[in-house]
């Protein structure tokens, strides 16, 4: 069993890169690996939303996982997306993780026909009773996502073995943070809740107590900085450099992972910028305009390279 201190700071989700032909690139994963680990990252989160999980057949799921893993080469913890569209497949999917090397497991409800009622509480007891690692439970808005209410989050962790964590990102994110956290009677046991929507709410949600957050990949370093100023106490120089990559992360939004990949072509970490089920979503030029405004104006906390030059992505 791993003895592993509490997951704490910026966990950036890794994108599942994809070649020209839509195949998973893992060269690019273990490009991007390398990019979070160097930009300061204090570990890495995959194979959930932003990493297109529902995208990705079980045996591409698992290669995704092995890749992370036998890249990160335990240099920093390794949370592993295993949402599935039931218990029993959440299981295999956990043990599958695990027996990887998995450090943690993030789950969120099946997507499609969520259970009712009890429903809920007897998938992750399964994922539970499967665990050998934290889990995360991740808590999340539609249309991936099916909102579950703080008591039951409450209830969960008090309750179940391994659920330690929750992921805060459904709405609003921050007085549910706020209220889960109140309600959890096992103290010693809950490790904290983790903050999500691409750290666009961030200092609403350091206010709140949060032990870290679980942006995109493409701006790591700039995520690090954020959270390097906000641990050692700076509370002006952490808002300042919130309030310079609060446009990017607001971009973002409107079409997420397609930012994502275009940042990490830009900035030489992958070879191209497909997106899976989303490939006509194509940034026009006045977003490309807009998208080099705000790289250029955090070239500065844009410390890191990936591998590549910028080649032609679709």
């Amino acid at each position: 069993m791993k003895t592993l201190a509490p997951f704490r700071g910026v966990f950036p989700v890794a994108v599942t890169p994809f070649d020209s032909a839509g195949r998973v690139d893992e060269e690019s994963l273990r490009a991007e690996v390398e990019f979070c680990i160097a930009a300061g990252a204090h570990g890495i989160l995959t194979l959930v939303n932003a990493s297109e999980w529902y995208t990705l057949s079980d045996a591409e799921r698992q290669q995704v996982s092995r890749v992370v893993v036998e890249q990160t080469r335990q240099r920093v913890p390794v949370i592993v997306g295993i949402t599935a569209g039931s218990r029993w497949a959440a299981v295999e999917m956990a043990q599958a993780a695990q027996d990887t090397g998995a450090d943690g497991l993030n789950a969120m409800p099946p997507p499609v026909q969520t259970p009712l009622g009890e429903g809920i509480f007897d998938y992750y007891r399964a994922i539970a009773e499967a665990a050998r690692v934290p889990i995360i439970i991740q808590n999340c808005h539609p249309p991936l996502g099916s909102p579950l209410p703080p008591e039951l989050l409450a209830r969960m962790v008090d309750e179940l073995p391994w659920v330690d964590y929750i992921k805060e990102e459904a709405e609003p994110c921050t007085h549910l943070m706020s209220r889960a956290s109140e309600l959890v009677r096992n103290r010693s046991k809950f490790k904290g809740i983790f903050g999500g929507q691409g750290g666009r709410f961030f200092m609403n949600e350091v206010a709140r107590g949060m032990c870290g957050t679980m942006p995109a990949c493409d701006i790591p370093d700039a995520h690090c900085a954020l959270w390097a100023a906000f641990e050692r106490g700076d509370l002006a120089e952490t808002r300042r450099i919130y309030y310079r990559i609060l446009p990017l992360l607001t971009m973002e939004a409107l079409y997420p992972t397609t930012i994502y990949k275009e940042v990490l072509l830009r900035r030489g970490v992958f070879r191209t910028a497909l997106v899976r089920n989303r490939e006509h979503v194509v940034l026009d030029d006045v977003d490309h305009r807009e998208l080099d405004i705000l790289l250029e104006e955090l070239s500065d906390l844009l410390v890191v390279r990936g591998p590549f030059g910028k080649e032609t992505g679709p």
